[in-house]
């Protein structure tokens, strides 16, 4: 190990934005792609299947998510003209550059018109596959809202106002999905129906914790394990059925009534002819942060990847964590970097903004005040942290000073849900722009040196 001297405020963001950028280069998309998707001649191979080129009409691309665009480019790279036609939709800005498969623009967080013409479009695409046509589906995290099509009788703008509403309750990216995958017809194996009976490839980028592959993008080409009747319990924990459309609380209930048929299950012969291979995940981003802030000096460990919870309650943890790095020298002595990855909550109940990882780092700066030697960080990996601009943000024990000299109030900030604002003014907040990639949150917690 190097030897590290206690660094000045700039230099410790320094050492900070290294262990990032390994991290986010980790999960590049395209790489991932590349690294999961090879072609000799006519075989394709992706991950234990292999893939007779020779033997197919068509091969066809589709898929939704912030990073499918770079993962659109990588598999022309890999399949060339091979490719017959593709459609892919991404977040505004989250765009690249393509030949053979075109990307298509649309809402995220908030899903749009745009995004769901382009869903009609794929699926217009995918109704006419058949046994001698193979499929490739790139599925990364946004890929709810940017692939969507709701049942008959939802429209776009009680879609819209459902998303609005769950995203605001403290739900989480499961129980969000869970109600999603019942109320559209390309969520929860639906999009693996539409283009049966052709092979179906689908590379995912997981931004889900733990990878559950029918979470990821509300899993369009997987087996689904949840139910109406869950749908609707998801509903009543979070006390929303008074609050979301009636459209999408009746089509539920006619659901759980067993009107309208249930998503496919596993065991189901549809998914006989589905391969799905995760390509990147929050793990292989935090392990290589962890290896780069081995190299730059620090003892690092990797605390767990299935962070989850209420996002200011994980900054109080965060603020623990560092002032027992600090005053203890447990679980490691300084210089230390403690990893956690995972997706928090926000319980919305106030006016302002932010996104969950600027909370936690407002909620840490209340809480290590005065705190020498330690560094926060809460990032999103795909840069995008709620409805902002921003990745996320910084804390030490001078934020709060910085905060209060500013003539601000964190606790009201707080209590606001207004973050963003605090961050931005006392130059703590963390802006990446677009990373083309999505696999969850990490949040770094830096001990330094005396």
């Amino acid at each position: 190990m190097q030897q590290m001297k206690t660094p000045t405020f700039h230099s410790a963001r320094d050492l900070a934005w290294q262990v990032m950028r390994a991290a986010l280069a980790a999960v590049d998309p395209a790489q991932a792609v590349r690294n999961a998707l090879r072609r000799e001649d006519d075989s394709l191979y992706l991950g234990d299947r292999k893939y007779d080129l020779a033997t197919y009409r068509r091969v066809i691309v589709v898929g939704a998510g912030k990073a499918s665009g770079p993962m659109a480019r990588a598999v022309e790279d890999v399949l060339g003209d091979r490719i017959d036609t593709g459609l892919v939709n991404v977040k505004y800005g989250y765009t690249d550059e393509t030949h053979r498969i075109r990307l298509r623009e649309a809402g995220h967080p908030l899903p749009d018109e745009n995004g769901l013409a382009g869903t009609r479009e794929i699926v217009e695409l995918l109704a006419g596959a058949g046994k001698r046509d193979l499929v490739l589906c790139l599925i990364s995290g946004g890929g709810s809202a940017l692939l969507m099509l709701p049942e008959d009788g939802i429209s776009l703008a009680d879609f819209q106002v459902l998303t609005q509403v769950l995203l605001r309750s403290g739900a989480t990216i499961n129980q969000i999905n869970t109600i999603r995958k019942h109320i559209e017809r390309v969520k929860g194996g639906r999009l693996a129906q539409v283009a049966a009976p052709a092979d179906v490839a689908t590379l995912v980028l997981s931004d889900v914790v733990g990878n559950p592959l029918d979470f990821i993008a509300s899993g369009p080409t997987v087996p689904d394990t949840t139910t109406f009747a869950g749908a609707l319990d998801v509903l009543r924990q979070f006390d929303l059925e008074d609050k979301v459309p009636v459209s999408v609380v009746n089509w539920l209930r006619r659901g759980a009534r067993g009107e309208v048929a249930e998503t496919p299950k596993p065991g189901d012969p549809l998914f006989s002819t589905v391969a799905t291979v995760v390509i990147g995940s929050n793990d292989i981003a935090a392990e290589a942060a962890l290896a780069e802030a081995k190299r730059l000096g620090f003892d690092g460990l990797l605390l767990t990847t299935y962070l989850e919870g209420e996002a200011r309650e994980m900054g109080k943890l965060a603020a623990a964590l560092a002032k027992e790095l600090v005053h203890r020298g447990k679980p490691l002595a300084p210089p230390a970097c403690l990893i956690l990855g995972g997706e928090t909550t926000v319980t919305v109940r106030g006016q302002g903004k932010g996104g969950r990882n600027q909370e936690i780092a407002l909620s840490a700066a209340l809480a290590m005040a005065g705190i020498e030697r330690a560094l926060i960080v809460a990032l999103a990996t795909d840069g995008s942290d709620g409805p902002t601009d921003a990745a996320g943000g910084f804390a030490d024990g001078r934020a709060l000073e910085r905060i209060e000299k500013a003539g601000l109030d964190a606790r009201a900030a707080l209590a606001d849900n207004n973050s963003y604002e605090v961050l931005r003014t006392t130059g703590d907040l963390l802006v990446t722009g677009p990373t083309n990639t999505n696999v969850n949150d990490l949040l770094f917690v830096f001990a330094f040196p005396q």
